[in-house]
């Protein structure tokens, strides 16, 4: 589905990824994790087309992205959910939504489908999901909880229709039953309709809970990589423990 081969990126003279390798097979999770600063956010970036890559490649679907801007990489059915969930505060839930149903629009015309996206409606399978949103429609979003406003940021992702979720730290400042509910959520994604997901994510349990497979990255390069079950004691101690 997703594989990152030999990624370069630069900040001006400072060089952040170095040959980053990265795998995640259609309809899996994978986690990618890391202590803080070694270069995660930025993959994710680089990924989406909001930076730029100095080298390597990535394919997607079989299709090299590294030269198609942010919006098309959308298109092509990628969601992204960043850090600290970046929904619009002033605007209200349905508002939030309909954020993405432009891109949305674009990728049905592009692919000759309607599937509901030229009427510009807010698929259903959103509220089979997120069924608190739909109660929440005309709330504005920075009225709404941490969990709430998280569960909205992946909600708008989905109206995409996405082949690939890529989420950033989504359990970040959230409390612990909305953190269970969210692996809830993307453990169905996942497993029940099919949905590859990338996660980045610190706590370990959720992260052994949900994803399959792991990438671990420090200083700006992958150092191991490979099913949840060989994410072994010593790897954690050398990579992940602060």
């Amino acid at each position: 589905m997703l594989d990152v081969v030999a990624l370069n990126q630069f900040y001006g003279e400072s060089h952040v990824l170095w040959d980053v390798a990265l795998t995640v097979p259609a309809g899996s999770c994978t986690c990618l994790m890391g202590r803080n600063g070694v270069g995660k956010t930025t993959l994710l970036k680089v990924i989406m087309g909001l930076l730029p890559a100095a080298s390597g490649s990535i394919q997607f679907a079989g299709e090299d992205l590294k030269s198609r801007p942010a919006p098309a990489r959308a298109q092509r059915g990628i969601g992204y959910v960043p850090q600290g969930r970046e929904i619009f505060p002033q605007l209200t839930v349905e508002e939030n939504l309909r954020v993405g149903l432009g891109i949305r629009k674009g990728k049905a015309s592009q692919n000759g489908n309607g599937n509901g996206g030229d009427k510009g409606e807010i698929p259903e399978k959103v509220f089979r999901v997120f069924p608190v949103l739909k109660k929440m429609l005309h709330r504005r979003g920075g009225d709404l909880s941490g969990g709430q406003q998280q569960q909205l940021a992946i909600a708008r992702a989905l109206t995409l229709d996405p082949q690939l979720l890529i989420l950033d730290e989504p359990t970040e400042g959230i409390q612990p039953n909305i953190v269970h509910e969210i692996g809830d959520i993307i453990m169905r994604l996942n497993r029940e309709e099919g949905l590859a997901v990338l996660l980045v994510e610190q706590k370990l349990p959720f992260a052994r809970r949900v994803a399959q497979q792991f990438c671990l990255m420090d200083r700006g390069r992958t150092v191991s990589a490979g099913s949840m079950a060989e994410l072994t004691d010593t790897l954690i101690q050398r990579h992940l423990v602060v």
